[in-house]
């Protein structure tokens, strides 16, 4: 069983997340929640979800809007905004060299272990 994953460290890397699946397409909660959970964050509550995308959305880096829904009662779709881009490409800078970061790291204690 996987470990779970700090919820503050989580939470700005589904933010991210949450942005770059939105800047491919609209969605609304429950799909996101799918779309999250095929890259392996199933184990993501709507409780979780639902709070991040209020926040974004307070942010104005995505805007929802109501649409129909074929099955069922009206979908609350969301779009990244213009804002929201610039936050998804600062999000991208900055997981880069924190990936880099942590790389060097994790390769200089191998490294030293081995020693």
């Amino acid at each position: 069983m996987p470990q779970k994953i700090d919820s503050q460290m989580l939470k700005g890397v589904l933010t991210g997340s949450i942005l770059l699946l939105l800047s491919e397409e609209e969605l609304y909660g429950y799909r996101l929640n799918e779309r999250l959970a095929s890259f392996g964050f199933d184990a993501i509550s709507k409780g979780t979800i639902y709070p991040l995308l209020l926040s974004l959305e307070k942010k104005k880096f995505i805007a929802g809007h109501m649409r129909a829904s074929e099955n069922g009662p009206k979908r609350k779709y969301y779009s990244i905004t213009p804002e929201g881009i610039i936050e998804k490409e600062n999000f991208l800078k900055q997981w880069n060299e924190l990936q880099k970061n942590m790389q060097r790291i994790i390769e200089g204690v191998e490294e030293n272990g081995k020693n």
